[in-house]
């Protein structure tokens, strides 16, 4: 099989999983959940982040985590389950290096409220930042709201972050979620790139992997968009996998074709 990186002459690996912050793309939408997010922590309220499945909220959350310096801010990330309020809590008790064999919430609590005090004290601005918080379980919203009350609720201690499918937003809006969402004092939401920002996403990454010129037609381009719905994550496998394709064929340009070769690959 041909080498693509050697074939187009990359310089690094082009769309790869593990893409590194400083390589991601700015869109719009980045930039609106980033802001979000820090206005949130600053505020001491919670900032909620939905989006179909690969639009790029963990990237989101990751860029957005990259801002905070490690002196002034003690992240604790999670990722939801659907298990009980006791997973949970344990999740951060393990995000605070902290080991509670407890299983009663009450202690839990308590502990992780102690914990929070005491980062507090040394001037740091614990986050507790919550992934694929659709998963939560309704009693979970309904409970979660107390970790950050601080003398009667007047002392917005700890910032929190949601991200998940859109199904969050319905769980938020429950009654029994009512004390979390009146909480939320930001929105925002990823959506799938549209056909005229196809162009700049896929020239921006081809630059950061060595190339200059734009190696995808305006048909492979349109093929790419329609068959992700413009989803970053498979974008990127997409374009990635259609590169190898248009390699395999010695084509210096990538056609629909190409792009429906690599569609085959993925379910």
């Amino acid at each position: 099989m041909t080498n693509f990186k050697n074939f187009f002459g990359f310089t690094k690996e082009p769309f790869p999983q593990d893409m590194r912050t400083e390589d991601f793309h700015l869109s719009a939408q980045l930039t609106a959940a980033v802001e979000r997010f820090l206005y949130a922590v600053q505020t001491g309220g919670i900032s909620v982040i939905t989006g179909e499945v690969g639009a790029g909220k963990s990237s989101a959350l990751r860029y957005a985590a990259e801002k905070l310096h490690s002196s002034q801010y003690r992240l604790i990330p999670v990722i939801a389950s659907t298990g009980s309020i006791n997973e949970i809590l344990k999740q951060i008790c393990f995000g605070l290096n902290v080991e509670s064999k407890s299983i009663s919430i009450s202690t839990l609590m308590r502990t992780i409220r102690g914990v929070v005090a005491e980062v507090v004290g040394r001037k740091q601005t614990p986050v507790l930042v919550i992934d694929e918080a659709n998963l939560m379980r309704l009693d979970v919203f309904a409970q979660l709201h107390t970790l950050g009350q601080f003398e009667m609720d007047s002392k917005p201690l700890m910032p929190l972050i949601l991200a998940g499918q859109n199904a969050l937003l319905d769980k938020l809006r429950y009654h029994t979620s009512r004390p979390l969402a009146s909480r939320v004092v930001a929105r925002s939401h990823l959506e799938g790139l549209k056909h005229k920002d196809m162009a700049g996403y896929l020239k921006h990454h081809l630059e950061v992997a060595g190339i200059k010129e734009q190696l995808f037609s305006e048909e492979a381009m349109t093929a790419l968009q329609q068959s992700s719905g413009g989803m970053l994550r498979k974008t990127n496998f997409l374009s990635r996998g259609s590169l190898m394709a248009a390699a395999q064929e010695q084509c210096r340009v990538v056609s629909a074709e190409h792009v429906r070769i690599a569609a085959t690959e993925l379910i």
